[in-house]
């Protein structure tokens, strides 16, 4: 009789330690976002210019170097590097909407290693990930300083699974909204500061109650812009940009993560925050534009630190009447 029962101790402790590793394993979890953290950098309140098509391609490689607990400390290492590219258009018009010229965006594109979260350490092929689509894109130019606003969806159509070990896709609908501008200090445009700020709603992960907190995404720089002329000195040629870039992210709700049927509260909400540099070239003569970010993450909490590279070729279409 005593030996069942020390059978059936060893059983409940067995299945209570089971749980308290699930939840603490879960406790620890943070869920990504959408946003795409380096997209953006110098003169990121800037919208491009009326009238022209921009047609591109982007190659995003974010490498994960350590895992951060919500002490900062390193916990992990992840060994993981998550690559996007795809196809990519903008558009903005010579319509107006209070003032601003309208705009749009489309972003078509695949990855390999999509990361999911700090607590998911997954490893894919190269796949069609979730689309980006930009609908209102607002921009307006003063003397002195630039502003835009937009709103854009990231949509589920890359493969998702829970548990999946194997997702390219994100498995969420997401609304997000952004603001910014850009300042220029003296009246050629050439020296100036930038800060874009990207709010992310985001909505029930596919067939489950999981949800993603929402997210603060802030990016921009400080840079000079330089034309680089002809032999007879007589029109530019090209315009370089280069300078300091940074971002921020922060999670400013709980994810919502279900353990049977409660839900984690989590410790800490994750934040990590970046510097690096943005060189890029436009060349006049062909329209085409090529650039390069990099960032270096630091003060990462609850998620992967590591750096991010961005590189950019670009070819911009006129579309004014002859």
């Amino acid at each position: 009789m005593k030996a069942k029962i020390n059978d059936s101790e060893k059983i409940a402790q067995s299945v209570l330690t089971i749980m308290l590793l699930l939840i603490s394993f879960y406790s620890n979890a943070q869920l990504k976002g959408a946003h795409i953290l380096g997209s953006m950098g110098l003169q990121s309140g800037t919208q491009a210019p009326e009238n022209t098509l921009s047609v591109y391609i982007p190659g995003y490689i974010y490498s994960a170097s350590s895992l951060r607990n919500s002490d900062g400390d390193k916990v992990g290492d992840p060994n993981l590097t998550m690559f996007l590219t795809g196809v990519g258009a903008n558009f903005v018009s010579d319509f107006k909407i209070l003032g601003a010229n309208y705009g749009a965006t489309l972003l078509i594109a695949g990855a390999s290693n999509t990361i999911q979260g700090s607590y998911i350490d997954s490893k894919s092929d190269f796949a069609f990930t979730d689309m980006y689509i930009q609908p209102i894109q607002l921009g307006w130019h003063n003397k002195r300083a630039d502003f835009v606003f937009s709103y854009q969806m990231f949509l589920p159509t890359g493969k998702y699974e829970a548990g999946g070990s194997d997702n390219s896709g994100l498995g969420m609908f997401v609304n997000e909204f952004s603001g910014g501008t850009t300042l220029f200090f003296n009246d050629k445009k050439t020296f100036h500061f930038s800060a874009l700020a990207s709010y992310e709603i985001n909505g029930k992960k596919k067939d489950t109650d999981i949800k993603t907190g929402d997210i603060l995404s802030i990016e921009g720089g400080l840079g000079k812009t330089f034309y680089c002329m002809n032999a007879e000195k007589t029109a530019p040629k090209g315009i370089l940009n280069a300078g300091l870039i940074y971002y921020l992210q922060y999670k400013l709700s709980d994810d919502e993560i279900p353990v049977g049927n409660i839900f984690v509260i989590e410790p800490d909400k994750d934040h990590v925050n970046a510097l690096g540099a943005e060189v890029n070239y436009l060349h006049i003569g062909s329209m085409t534009n090529v650039g390069f970010r990099w960032l270096g993450e630091v003060n990462a909490k609850n998620r992967f630190q590591g750096n991010t590279f961005f590189i950019t070729l670009a070819h911009v279409f006129s579309l004014k009447k002859k």
